[in-house]
């Protein structure tokens, strides 16, 4: 395997055959987010189909033959095929760019503890890498890390290495582009015919900039598995018109006793992971409320994006040491705790609540009036029946009368696990939608 320095150059067919794809992951330490892109470009080093951009919003090119196949807060990987690629791309080059929302007199790449470039052959080979830290670096915030070119119809790879004082938009200009600020993202076009062609790239719109903030936000967990459910979920947020809506998030647990096998496999974990995407979207600051119940409501600790990871055994102790008292279900006292916590907020923010349950539901005269009651308050309830059975009133509140909008929704699922994760969002989300839209008629919610 090659191990590059600065500056180096050397012929890609020395290193791995060009027949087949070539992979490329690009793996980051740094205090601050990084934007990972590759640039297309044509003979005279001009990115002249801005198509040839690829990055998260743009993960492949036309002719498919670059694809940025992953994309996490630490690791970036593409994949290059030469028999795909369109004959007027004569220069690849992998950029870093630190992310535009970072404040600008502080987060510099001298801060980068190290980038590393692994190349991969077909058959999943490491071939060559290239390592740079910030001690190289000032004040630039973005580096052309890598470039692969083609000179005298020979693929050849340099480690560049280059920084850029401006950012991203720095790098882009240096390609030939041009950068308009619109107040909602860079427009990115390529140079005017006085220049040679123009083809101006399309804006990136709201709802592209949310999928990304969103997704920058999975990624601050550390869980790949949280950032696969987050794409999941904004699937099924996109399509009920959810991406741009603000709301509180809680997760109300069953902990009796009869829970006890759901909580040692991992089940109830599971559904504080799925729930977290809900909080990243709808939540400012990407955390939720959660509270636990047996005899005794306690809350614990928010989730936050800093402990989801394993919450359930690290909160306040880990969930065998909970104070919940005797371990037998009192669902009352839990909603009064949620009803109470939330009632001190005069904001009228929506709130969306996850209520689990294995069954046994009591006092279902008691659990009518009280949700009836709490119809006038900005929260919608979703109820989710786990791995149990006798389910009760949960299972007629769709059929409650009196109430001013329909505030509750029950399904019931052997297993959280048991349900493809985009059918799970599909039912989480089923009628909070026409709830929000019923509340807001009513002056419930803003």
């Amino acid at each position: 395997m090659s191990s590059l320095i600065r500056g180096q150059k050397i012929k890609l067919a020395d290193i791995t055959d060009l027949s087949h794809p070539l992979n490329l992951e690009i793996q980051c330490d740094a205090p601050f987010n990084l934007d990972v892109a590759s640039f297309g470009l044509d003979a005279q080093y001009r990115l002249s189909d801005e198509r040839y951009m690829t990055f998260y919003n743009q993960p492949t090119t036309p002719c498919h033959a670059i694809q940025l196949l992953s994309n996490t807060a630490s690791s970036s990987r593409f994949q290059i095929d030469f028999t795909q690629l369109d004959q007027k791309i004569e220069y690849i080059v992998f950029t870093l760019a630190i992310d535009g929302q970072q404040d600008a007199g502080q987060a510099t790449m001298s801060q980068l503890k190290q980038a590393k470039v692994n190349l991969f052959n077909s058959q999943g080979n490491a071939v060559a890498d290239f390592a740079v830290s910030g001690g190289i670096f000032q004040q630039e915030r973005a580096v052309m890390l890598l470039e692969i070119y083609k000179k005298d119809q020979i693929w050849r790879l340099a480690a560049v290495a280059q920084g850029f004082n401006a950012g991203l938009d720095a790098l882009i200009r240096h390609f030939g582009g041009e950068v308009a600020d619109d107040n909602a993202a860079a427009v990115i076009s390529a140079p005017t015919s006085a220049q040679p062609a123009v083809i101006a790239a399309a804006p990136v719109s709201s709802i592209d900039l949310k999928k990304k903030i969103v997704l920058e936000k999975a990624a601050k967990t550390g869980s790949q598995a949280i950032i696969d459910l987050t794409k999941k979920s904004i699937v099924q947020l996109e399509k009920k018109n959810l991406l741009g809506v603000t709301a509180r998030v809680a997760l109300v647990l069953d902990a009796s006793g009869s829970m006890d096998h759901q909580y040692k496999r991992g089940d109830v974990q599971k559904v504080v992971d799925r729930l977290m995407p809900l909080a990243i979207n709808f939540d400012n600051d990407g955390s939720f409320e959660c509270w636990a119940f047996a005899q005794k409501t306690t809350q614990l600790d928010d989730v936050t994006l800093n402990n989801v990871s394993n919450f359930i055994n690290t909160t306040q102790r880990g969930w065998r040491n909970w104070s919940v008292g005797a371990r037998y279900n009192e669902e009352i006292a839990a909603i009064q705790a949620v009803l109470d916590f939330y009632k001190k907020f005069d904001d009228n923010l929506p709130v969306y609540v996850l209520f689990i349950s294995d069954g046994g539901v009591g006092n279902a005269r008691q659990m009518q009036r009280i949700l009836s009651d709490a119809a006038q308050l900005p929260i919608f309830w979703q109820f989710v029946g786990i791995g149990g059975r006798n389910y009760g009133v949960l299972e007629k509140l769709d059929d409650m009368k009196g109430r001013v909008v329909d505030n509750c929704n029950f399904f019931a699922l052997d297993t959280i696990t048991s349900i493809a994760d985009d059918k799970l969002y599909e039912l989480l989300l089923e009628e909070f939608p026409d709830w929000l839209q019923q509340a807001r008629q009513q002056n419930i919610v803003i």
